[in-house]
């Protein structure tokens, strides 16, 4: 059994390090070099896509694509959409408007997300504490979405693999 999960977020967020944490086959990535007020983060950026596989118990496979951050890519989020089971969003809390960014995307992939999950990990909580978990639940309530939401390290394997096995278990059940 194969399921296909779409990584998406801003800049910065961690998706491209999330899915080279957990996958088993070396990360197709297809980074460039960083242009505009990104090069200011980080020296390189998604343009595309990143693409990795998990191996679970049992046989199954989780095949995983990470959506490039920019706005300008956004046509690619469709694309990568097509196919995909369930979403995570990673949501850098150092960000200026983090709880923003996780409503920016979950409006973003509204047609996708009428009858997929998706899942919440917020990343770099140990710079930035505030805003709380409860805040990014607090909105998802506001919006009528059900979802879980964790704390992640998206260079810890279990991390990352707490917020795939969450989704998984929503795909499961239908949720």
């Amino acid at each position: 059994m194969s399921h296909k999960i779409i990584f998406s977020g801003s800049v910065g967020a961690g998706k491209t390090t999330a899915i080279a944490a957990i996958s088993d086959k070396n990360v197709v990535s297809t980074d460039a070099r960083a242009s505009d007020d990104v090069k200011l983060k980080k020296a390189t950026t998604t343009v595309a896509m990143d693409y990795g596989v998990l191996e679970l118990e049992g046989g199954t496979r989780i095949h995983l694509y990470g959506t490039p951050g920019q706005q300008r890519f956004d046509y690619m989020w469709e694309i990568l959409s097509v196919g995909g089971l369930g979403l995570v969003i990673l949501v850098d809390n150092t960000a200026k408007d983090p709880v923003g960014e996780m409503d920016f995307y979950l409006r973003n992939f509204k047609s996708f997300l009428k009858e997929k999950p998706v899942c919440v990990g917020i990343t770099r909580m140990d710079l930035a504490p505030e805003p709380r978990l409860d805040d990014y639940q607090q909105k998802l309530i506001e919006l009528g979405r059900y979802a879980p939401v964790f704390e992640v390290d998206a260079r810890n394997a279990n991390d990352v693999k707490t917020l795939v096995r969450s989704l998984v278990n929503m795909i499961a059940v239908g949720a």
